[in-house]
């Protein structure tokens, strides 16, 4: 995952990692939040927080645990007034060469699934935390207390097939 076009960029390189690990706390700019809120398809977000605790996994792989939580504002699905909601995702990714080296082989094995590729000995914090916040956005947001009534509706005769179900009383009536 790198962020070269990406909204929030924060690239660490393996190598930066000690072996006791490295804790990294990341609160996006005024900048990175606008990118982000845009390419999420935000009104706007007005915090946006992430924690993580990089550790190495074996020579080459690398372990990312961590949260984003953010303050996004959005548009009511049902009185489209502005809306605030806090976000808040866990994360929790292994990452690992790229297919066919034996980490990679060892970390799917202990996973059960396979790890992320790392790209050129690279993670992108803030492409990590801006996907997870992005999974996090509710897509039918509400104001507290909004309801979606549907319009009342017409007669009974209203319906698509009314038109035809009178020509068919009609017709039956005329056979008597």
């Amino acid at each position: 995952m790198t962020g070269s076009h990406a909204a929030w960029s924060v690239p660490v390189r393996l190598d930066d990692i000690p072996e006791e690990g490295r804790r990294l706390e990341l609160e996006a700019d005024a900048a990175a939040r606008t990118a982000v809120a845009t390419a999420a398809g935000l009104d706007g977000i007005t915090r946006m927080h992430a924690a993580f605790d990089l550790a190495r996994r074996g020579r080459d792989g690398l372990r990312v645990v961590g949260t984003v939580s953010a303050t996004v504002r959005q548009t009511c699905v049902v009185t489209l007034d502005p809306v605030e909601n806090e976000i808040a995702e866990e994360i929790n990714l292994v990452f690992a060469p790229a297919a066919g080296t034996r980490a990679n082989v060892d970390l799917a094995a202990d996973m059960g699934e396979p790890p992320e590729v790392l790209v050129d000995g690279v993670v992108d914090l803030g492409v990590i935390a801006t996907e997870f916040l992005i999974l996090g956005i509710d897509p039918y947001p509400r104001k507290d207390g909004a309801v979606f009534e549907p319009p009342p509706s017409a007669d009974a005769g209203g319906h698509p097939f009314a038109a035809l179900a009178a020509l068919r009383t009609g017709r039956n009536r005329g056979r008597g």
